[in-house]
């Protein structure tokens, strides 16, 4: 079989999105972020290729860039997509414009979260400034259904690697109070697409660097319990779709079977695929491996449970 490099996959997801609308950015907070602090020293360092952004640092202002489908594609469904990175970087191409790419290559809307990385040098409380801004981009996207022709009951999540983590933080947690709330609108996802993610916080199979970061090398019991989401999964969370590989060496393969396992015995919808090779942070897989199929297989999914 022929290989197809990742370069010839981002393209093609681009040229997809630049045939239709370009995409409108638009600032998660225009009022004020919660729970902000002032550090001038802290500088965002947005980094971009050829007029895209390709990574994000020090994210002081976060953002979503909607990627709408051409109109004669799209089927009413929304993703909001979360980079991975450690939560220490964002991953803003290979994890963000190419998976808006291939959703809006399927008529749906691709929407990037560029989210705030935790830091106390800017956050009151770090624990929770991922989820704030997860939590209100859900909010956005439901706000503007209407405009952007979105089906507000079908709006999920995708998230890698750390970005995963957040993906099922606001599976998980979309109830929590962590900031003041002007309406009505819901933050629960309708699905989550967690492509090898970290879920735990458990020091035995958690991703370390992504755990450092957001809880602290030197957590309480208490974040550690409330931020290892296969611990609280419930009979409310979302229908999930889970991809990961057997000889991941960044975050444990047991990161998505425990959490598939907490899905299951709560009785909600999971598709879980394990693959042999891969390792971590592969996108859309395009190298060739059997991990490339999880692309197709989770549209799939996505009409199983009747969102496209």
């Amino acid at each position: 079989m022929k290989k197809v490099s990742f370069v010839t996959i981002l393209i093609t997801c681009l040229m997809a999105i630049d045939s239709f609308a370009q995409p409108q950015v638009i600032k998660l907070w225009p009022d004020g972020i919660p729970g902000s602090k002032n550090d001038p020293a802290y500088v965002e360092n947005i980094i971009t290729t050829e007029g895209r952004v390709t990574r994000a640092n020090n994210v002081v202002t976060p953002d979503l860039t909607v990627f709408l489908p051409d109109p004669a594609l799209a089927n009413g469904a929304a993703v909001l997509i979360c980079p991975g990175g450690g939560y220490g970087t964002l991953a803003f191409d290979h994890e963000g414009n190419a998976i808006a790419g291939w959703l809006n290559q399927n008529g749906i809307a691709g929407i990037i979260l560029k989210y705030r990385l935790p830091s106390e040098r800017i956050m009151v409380d770090k624990t929770i400034g991922p989820l704030q801004d997860a939590q209100e981009a859900m909010r956005v996207i439901r706000r503007n259904a209407a405009r952007w022709k979105i089906d507000p009951e079908k709006v999920g999540v995708i998230g890698f690697s750390a970005g995963g983590h957040l993906a099922s933080t606001i599976s998980t947690h979309y109830n929590d109070k962590v900031y003041t709330v002007k309406d009505n609108v819901s933050a629960r996802p309708d699905f989550s697409l967690l492509i090898y993610p970290v879920i735990t916080m458990d020091s035995t199979f958690t991703h370390r660097g992504t755990r450092n970061n957001l809880i602290g090398p030197d957590p309480t019991e208490k974040n550690v319990f409330r931020f290892s989401n296969e611990k609280q999964v419930n009979a409310e969370t979302p229908p999930a779709f889970l991809v990961h590989s057997g000889d991941d060496n960044a975050v444990p393969v047991m990161n998505s079977i425990s959490y598939y396992k907490a899905l299951v015995n709560n009785k909600i919808p999971a598709e879980m695929h394990i693959f042999q090779k891969g390792g971590h942070g592969y996108g859309l897989a395009p190298n060739g491996g059997t991990e490339s199929s999880w692309p197709g297989l989770c549209l799939k999914w996505l009409k199983q449970i009747g969102i496209i």
